[in-house]
């Protein structure tokens, strides 16, 4: 463990991502940190969490996702149709209920407000982002995983490693609004005068960021560091 990183360790067992959460730890955006790095920015007793990611080894493992052993194209597909898809489907009510709640509750918990501007800003962000994705970086990962004819791969940007950079620095982005949005909302705590939708919205805005957490970490901890593999076998196959 004292080598891995935080990304590591949740790709290997996703019920790690509970235990960093309840610390405050970022296991998607900020993966690629050790879990000493980490603690040390949280003020975190390393051995108390070690301890804590310890035992779940000694508990009954239940039926997860096994991303790790998926190919690249499988991976890619995957993301496109479970989290591109809700987060298409999420957006347009979460938009709707966030600016309603804004303009009802706006004078009173002028939150609302800012949480209405942070939720657009994402969305906006988000809108493009997974554009870039289904256009040009899956495409060509899922070339890479589908041929061996590595005369083929030339692609426009040089290398994978290239778009790759601009995901994970939009992803660092969507982390920072929905971090903003989450301690705007006191950890998506509705206030005791919250009428129905205001609550609705919390429960929404908090389900929207852990499928955001479950989709950043897919990608930069296991999709990517695949993507980045695959091309190195390439280039290796190319100058032998």
């Amino acid at each position: 463990m004292n080598h891995q990183t935080i990304g590591e360790i949740v790709a290997q067992d996703y019920r790690a991502a509970n235990v960093f959460k309840r610390y405050g730890i970022d296991f998607c955006c900020g993966g690629k940190r050790s879990v000493a790095d980490a603690c040390i920015e949280k003020g975190v007793d390393l051995a108390v969490l070690e301890q804590e990611l310890s035992e779940l080894n000694r508990q009954p493992s239940p039926l997860q996702m096994s991303y790790q052993n998926w190919s690249a194209d499988f991976l890619a597909d995957y993301i496109i149709n479970r989290h591109h898809a809700y987060v298409r489907k999420a957006t347009p009510e979460i938009t709707a209920y966030a600016e309603k709640v804004a303009k009802v509750h706006g004078k009173r918990h002028p939150e609302t407000v800012e949480i209405f501007y942070n939720w657009k800003a994402l969305s906006s962000e988000l809108e493009s982002h997974l554009l870039k994705e289904e256009n040009i970086l899956f495409p060509y990962i899922k070339k890479m995983a589908k041929t061996e004819d590595n005369q083929s791969f030339r692609p426009p940007f040089g290398t994978v490693q290239n778009p790759i950079n601009i995901m994970e620095m939009e992803h660092d982005e969507a982390g920072e609004l929905i971090h903003a949005i989450r301690k705007l909302s006191n950890d998506f705590t509705p206030p005791e005068d919250a009428c129905t939708t205001y609550r609705v919205l919390f429960s929404m805005l908090e389900e929207f960021e852990n499928d955001l957490h479950e989709h950043v970490h897919i990608e930069n901890n296991i999709l990517f560091p695949k993507a980045i593999g695959l091309e190195e076998q390439f280039k290796k196959a190319e100058a032998s």
